[in-house]
């Protein structure tokens, strides 16, 4: 099938395409050349006028998992309450079903969603999960830094080539595309009853410190050749004084690939009388000296929303700020833990404004785009339906300064936001949310429009958010309200050349595919693997492993690299 879009105003930072007008053709799925003058078409979209990006790729949002599951089960009344009253924008994952996930995302003009924390031996739900959300592309990041095998390997020094193995092996059980450490060896020290774990603090009956497993993973990952750097959420999640902590995680790197998860949490100082500031610029300053650091931000915006982590430490240290007042906990002896508490950020509170304030400052202040990305940490800052506020709050200065006076004015006053006039272009926003994140991921079939990328694109109508010079297609002037409208509600969305949403409605639902990697390893880590399950586990080896027939239905997965 040959069709053609026609005289839409391209954003596509891969081709330095700014809003020039122009046309696109999809071939069977895929983006192609001009097909000349001669060419049969089988359908033709007149887009002109209208503003014309890649589908946006989400590189960190919880979509999948037993954390996922269990906000659902903690917080059944949120989502009776939306079903009821058939909010527009519901609070959290706990409030709406994959089918809903898959929509509402589409609906936004995005196409590839990546879970980011994918416990091992959950790998088989979290992946049929994922294959229940419609139209979206998925993928996820394993776990790894808590598990008891790699720290009995690392305890017995065992070598960085074993380590590789493992990890390798890992990512061909779980189907995974890269690696994720959370708070690495926080999990096991939890266990043993500690309640804080800094950079260089030593994991309990293993005598190796989380440096080290940061360190040693960060070095697998780049030795097998896995695209997307090591995932880490670092130490000391949401304390005063942090920001030493993820200064010396970018020194900790040694100049290697690294990404740094949700870094608005890890933006605080101590500075002021409640001893809680903003430590965005003494941030952004150590970003600016690490070429080899890329961040997303995690943005904090006001609302109900529940937070879910693998993050047990960080977790329970906040369990009693709970909102409602219920929360869970868990450990799995052999793998990681976690905690799920529900949260309001509120307008009038201190923290929560410094925390809102600290995001938009670190994505106004930033110098390089195309290494900081769009992320609210779906649900923990806020849900992916947010996401069109954000958008407002970066591209309209006079929205933001207006939005400000309703905020605690003490906590503004400690940061540098009210003076920031800087506003987002939409060649950024397509830089963040769709080239830089798929090259990201080593995703590099999407996320632009080139010919051989598969057609993956949305639409938008920009009635209303500015002028637009009719010779390169450039939109000028102040962006009024309906730009949070316009990306809540695509005008037209295609996943793999098919037409899934028109003006706003999902008019098809295809099945999307997993996206993983699977880098080779030596045969013999396997022997290693089965020795631990038979001595700890009373999962079958066999059983934790995603094979193919688990997917005989509908082959699902799509394999990377």
């Amino acid at each position: 099938m040959l069709i053609k879009l026609a005289g839409g105003h391209l954003y596509d930072p891969e081709q330095n395409q700014q809003g020039e007008p122009g046309d696109l053709y999809i071939r069977d799925g895929v983006m192609t050349a001009d097909p000349g003058p001669d060419a049969k078409f089988d359908q033709v979209y007149d887009v002109s006028g209208r503003i014309v990006m890649a589908g946006a790729v989400d590189i960190h949002s919880h979509i999948a998992g037993g954390n996922v599951n269990t906000a659902r089960l903690l917080l059944p009344e949120q989502h009776r309450n939306h079903m009821a009253r058939r909010l527009r924008h519901p609070f959290s994952t706990a409030k709406w079903s994959t089918t809903d996930s898959g929509y509402r995302y589409a609906r936004m003009g995005y196409t590839t969603v990546v879970e980011p924390a994918m416990l091992p031996v959950n790998a088989l739900d979290v992946h049929l999960q994922m294959a229940d959300i419609p139209i979206l592309d998925t993928a996820a990041l394993a776990i790894l830094g808590n598990d008891d095998l790699l720290l009995r390997l690392m305890r017995a020094k065992a070598s960085q080539n074993q380590i590789n193995d493992y990890v390798a092996w890992t990512l061909h059980a779980t189907r995974a595309l890269g690696l994720k450490v959370i708070n690495a060896g926080g999990a096991n020290a939890f266990k043993s009853n500690a309640r804080q774990f800094d950079l260089d603090d030593i994991v309990p009956d293993y005598g190796v410190s989380s440096r080290q497993i940061l360190q040693t993973l960060q070095t697998a990952v780049c030795q097998l050749g896995v695209p997307h750097p090591v995932h880490v959420h670092c130490n000391n999640l949401g304390m005063a004084g942090n920001v030493d902590t993820i200064v010396a995680t970018m020194a900790a790197a040694q100049g290697l690939p690294m990404h740094l998860a949700h870094v608005q949490f890890y933006a605080y100082g101590k500075d002021g009388a409640k001893g809680f500031s903003s430590a965005a610029a003494q941030l952004l300053e150590a970003f600016n000296r690490h070429p080899n650091i890329t961040m997303d931000v995690g943005q904090v915006l006001f609302g109900q929303t529940v937070t879910i982590s693998g993050d047990v430490i960080a977790q329970y240290s906040r369990h009693a700020d709970a909102s409602p007042n219920k929360w869970v906990m868990w450990d799995a002896e052999c793998e990681g833990s976690g905690g799920v508490v529900p949260y309001r950020y509120r307008e009038a509170s201190f923290v929560n404004t410094l925390q809102w304030a600290i995001g938009l400052e670190l994505f106004l202040l930033a110098e390089a785009p195309e290494r900081l990305f769009f992320t609210t940490d779906h649900p923990n800052g806020a849900p992916f339906t947010a996401y069109p506020e954000l958008i407002r709050l970066l591209m309209d200065a006079d929205y933001r300064q207006a939005y400000m006076a309703g905020l605690n004015q003490e906590a503004l006053a400690m940061t540098l936001l009210p003076k920031l006039k800087r506003e987002f272009t939409l060649n950024e926003m397509a830089t963040m949310t769709r080239s830089a994140a798929a090259k990201l991921l080593g995703l590099h079939d999407r996320g632009h429009l080139a010919p051989g990328a598969i057609a993956d694109i949305a639409v938008y109508d920009p009635a209303g958010i500015g002028r637009c010079d009719s010779l390169t297609g450039a939109f000028t002037g102040h962006p009024q309200t309906n730009v949070a409208a316009m990306f809540a509600n695509a005008a037209l969305v295609f996943k793999n050349g098919e037409l899934v949403v028109q003006d706003g409605a999902v008019v098809a639902r295809p099945n999307g595919r997993a996206q993983m990697l699977q880098p080779n390893y030596d045969a013999r880590i396997t022997r290693t693997v089965q020795d631990h399950f038979n001595r700890f586990y009373s999962l079958k080896l066999n059983n934790f492993a995603i094979n193919d027939a688990d997917f005989a239905e509908h082959p699902r997965f799509r394999l990377h690299g």
